[in-house]
């Protein structure tokens, strides 16, 4: 039998109808949670994610349990527009848990940056947070538990030559959850479970985006000696993540138990920052 400790609250999580974001909504989902879903994609990729959802919910769940709600993230306006929407579907109350998922990149030389992919990468994977976090932050204070979990990335923590803008929106984000963790950290008590701020860093996660970097190294080999050689560069455990084990470290960080987890960045990147 599932353990449904989320039973009663609310989550959104924001990139969610493929990938890191979509396993996270599905274990939320699985835990109790009522999931707002948020992301890009065609009516068919929505309607996807929206079904897997429910699944992981154990029916066929309707709008009440798991909903899309859409919003261009580079545009603070549109993010507030869904943040209301969120918090009347919620009841008024906003949400519980927030998990800032959404992520893009552009790898290239510093110099070779386009203008307006820096502004497009540092608005979507950490301006958008911080505009998520400053409208569901209060509710959670208020109500004296919630859980904000920004998915980072290893690149929060060390850089690689050719994502100036990544790195700088992921470390940039890792700083931002120390903030909000410490000026949040005495709001509510261990039996309401507190609020608290974290993020988790994955390294290579197994993705369909990383597939094409995957076939540039197999030089004739296999799919394994081509993720072989690619985490070899970099990750020495020499195996990928799944999504489904990133959402297990978010899905534990809601936990009651886990109230003095806070101002924290946790690496699943199979040894890559221990070096």
């Amino acid at each position: 039998m599932s353990d449904t400790f989320l039973a009663g609250r609310s989550a959104l999580v924001t990139g969610s109808t493929s990938g890191i974001g979509l396993a996270i909504a599905q274990a939320l989902a699985a835990a109790g949670a009522r999931i707002a879903i948020n992301g890009l994609g065609d009516a068919d990729q929505v309607a996807h994610a929206l079904r897997t959802v429910r699944e992981a919910c154990g029916g066929d769940i309707d709008e009440a349990r798991v909903r899309h709600f859409d919003a261009d993230l580079r545009r603070p306006g549109a993010i507030d527009t869904m943040m209301v929407a969120v918090g009347e579907w919620t009841g008024g109350d906003g949400v519980d848990v927030l998990v800032n998922n959404a992520g893009i990149q552009h790898a290239v030389p510093l110099v070779e940056m386009p203008v307006g992919k820096w502004d497009d990468i540092l608005a979507v994977n950490l301006s958008a947070a911080f505009h998520t976090m400053r409208l569901a932050l209060p509710g959670m204070a208020s109500r004296g538990f919630g859980r904000v979990v920004n998915i980072a990335s290893v690149h929060g923590l060390v850089a690689s030559a050719n994502k100036a803008s990544y790195v700088a929106s992921k470390f940039g984000i890792v700083g931002l959850s120390k903030v909000a963790a410490l000026e949040h950290a005495a709001a509510g008590s261990r039996d309401s479970g507190g609020v608290t701020v974290n993020c988790v860093c994955p390294g290579w996660v197994e993705t369909e985006l990383i597939e094409p970097q995957i076939t540039a190294r197999r030089d004739g080999g296999s799919r394994e000696d081509g993720v072989r050689a690619l985490l070899g560069e970099k990750q020495p455990s020499l195996r990928m993540s799944l999504p489904e084990d990133i959402a297990s470290m978010v899905v534990w960080l809601c936990r009651r138990e886990a109230h003095n987890v806070t101002g924290a960045s946790f690496p699943i990147d199979g040894g890559w920052t221990a070096q």
